[in-house]
């Protein structure tokens, strides 16, 4: 970090080790103190790991209450849970990567019932617009359609597509 890494990415199923190992907690804690964020891949699709879903890394920010983690995929296909991490934790937040697509709503959709909360976590500044792209299987403007498909409207489109990344990586302008 002193010589300028401004995010970090982790993904449990690849890694397939615990977030909570004792070793780790000397990372978590600088993470959390610098307010360094960290991108982790902690949903159990498309293949269910040992540390997936929002228990372990739910127990992680439950130890580093401050950590400025970044949920991939909204979490998918624990969505609930990890939106409610979201809510719990003041840095915790989620990224739209694949979310809301075709894609995804085909055989891991977006629960209905919490696009309230979605909205919300959004113009609260916890939700980012993510991509893996090139590494998709649909258009990169797709993932774009799909939020605004959402219906979530224009102010919250601005604060995901834009301003929310703006505001973590104090950008101006």
């Amino acid at each position: 970090m002193d010589r300028g890494a401004r995010i970090f990415k982790l993904h449990l199923q690849v890694g397939g080790f615990d977030p909570r190992a004792a070793e780790l907690d000397a990372v978590w804690a600088l993470l959390a103190e610098t307010g360094t964020p960290i991108v982790v891949h902690a949903g159990s699709g498309p293949v269910p790991g040992g540390f997936t879903g929002p228990g372990p890394i739910g127990e992680v920010l439950a130890r580093h209450p401050r950590l400025a983690i970044l949920i991939a995929h909204l979490g998918s296909p624990e969505y609930e849970g990890f939106l409610d991490l979201a809510a719990r934790y003041e840095r915790a937040g989620l990224d739209t990567t694949m979310a809301l697509t075709d894609f995804f709503e085909e055989f891991r959709p977006f629960p209905q019932a919490r696009r309230p909360q979605l909205r919300d976590l959004g113009l609260a500044g916890k939700i980012l617009l993510g991509s893996d792209f090139p590494a998709i299987p649909y258009p990169y403007a797709h993932q774009l359609e799909a939020l605004e498909r959402a219906g979530l409207g224009d102010d919250w489109l601005r604060a995901v597509c834009w301003q929310n990344a703006a505001t973590l990586f104090h950008l101006t302008g």
